[in-house]
């Protein structure tokens, strides 16, 4: 169905998730991970980053069918986030980046959650 190529992106960008997840779970809240400007937030945010590269890349490879599967807001917002992490690191709204790994990220998840699923059974 999908090339390795792409399931091997989708599996970076569900690695990720899952790292931020851990974050926030170590520091108690997406609050106070983004309070730790030296470790959690740093982290978090190079994530953030390097799941929008994987979107990025799998766009770009034409991997159009496994990006059908999600809201292509996620895969827009994901690359505009990345674009204000990387110029204007300082002036990135936290507010937004809360809502994203409270809202976006968990239906990123379970949308490649899915694909994976569906992938190991052909």
């Amino acid at each position: 169905m999908y090339n390795q190529k792409a399931i091997d992106r989708l599996k970076i960008i569900y690695k990720k998730i899952n790292f931020i997840e851990n974050i926030v779970k170590s520091d108690g809240s997406i609050v106070k991970s983004l309070e730790d400007e030296q470790n959690s937030r740093a982290s978090i945010l190079m994530h953030l980053t390097s799941i929008a590269e994987q979107f990025d890349k799998l766009l770009h490879n034409g991997e159009l069918e496994v990006l059908s599967n999600f809201d292509k807001q996620d895969i827009r917002g994901s690359y505009e986030l990345r674009n204000f992490i990387a110029h204007d690191y300082e002036g990135i709204d936290l507010c937004i980046v809360e809502a994203v790994i409270k809202e976006r990220l968990p239906i990123i998840k379970k949308s490649i959650e899915k694909i994976l699923k569906n992938s190991s059974k052909n």
